[in-house]
């Protein structure tokens, strides 16, 4: 593939199984990690994005390639074999894989690379979306997203290369399926996020943080639960989505 496009634009697009279950490793990595089968796939998908990234830079590819390595989901956390976790962990965030709105479904770092353009160790903490990757791939082609529509993605050359500071997203919408979970507000004038949850999962057993009884969340049925008015939570103050804001505490 290298070998026929390294003089002329190409966009290759790898998508690894390695951390999503019935986590397939192969003889090489398994026992490597000291977290299990999932650790041991972890280990193996790092070593295949080296082997990718050694063929970029031994092709000189280096400071003309982009690189966005991200997820589409958080941890699994429903994925078990007795004691082990196999299906990941999502750090402070409530939540996880199949949730539409909790912030350990939807909330995943994104690792940009480019060379000689991006500025190296630069931390940016600001929410973008998968629906990002269109027009900044359209934009890196020196081509242009139609015209005739409304695009729900935007651009992120203009956040990673410093000259925007925030992300082109006022509001971001969190679907389960085709239900609409819960969104985002990005108040621009007080730098502030807010977030309303108008379905949330019930959770089996209560207080785990996981649909444990049914292996994952449900996006509808009795296995949510609406909220008139919706569950909203300051993720400014509140990442953790641990404290619901009411009308009494919070007039505004």
């Amino acid at each position: 593939f290298y070998f026929r496009n390294k003089h002329r634009p190409f966009l290759l697009f790898v998508s690894l199984l390695h951390v999503h279950t019935p986590l397939i490793t192969t003889e090489k990595f398994q026992g490597r990690s000291r977290h299990g089968l999932y650790g041991d796939n972890v280990e193996e998908m790092d070593w295949m994005v080296g082997k990718l990234l050694d063929v970029i830079d031994k092709e000189d590819l280096k400071n003309t390639t982009f690189i966005y390595f991200a997820s589409d989901h958080g941890g699994f956390l429903e994925a078990h074999r007795g004691n082990s976790q196999l299906g990941g962990w999502n750090g402070i965030y409530k939540g996880g894989k199949g949730m539409g709105g909790w912030e350990g479904g939807i909330r995943v770092p994104g690792i940009v690379r480019w060379p000689g353009v991006l500025p190296a160790g630069t931390v940016i903490d600001e929410p973008t979306s998968l629906m990002d990757i269109y027009p900044t791939v359209v934009q890196l082609a020196g081509g242009t997203v139609p015209q005739d529509r409304v695009m729900d993605g935007h651009t992120l050359l203009p956040l990673l290369r410093g000259t925007e500071q925030h992300s082109r997203h006022e509001f971001l919408f969190h679907y389960c399926g085709v239900f609409l979970h819960a969104v985002r507000w990005h108040q621009k004038d007080s730098g502030t996020i807010w977030k309303a949850h108008y379905a949330t999962p019930v959770f089996q057993p209560e207080a785990s943080g996981a649909c444990f009884r049914r292996g994952i969340c449900p996006c509808f049925g009795d296995g949510v639960t609406h909220h008139d008015p919706p569950l909203l939570f300051n993720l400014s103050q509140d990442p953790s989505e641990a404290n619901p804001l009411s009308a009494d505490s919070e007039p505004l």
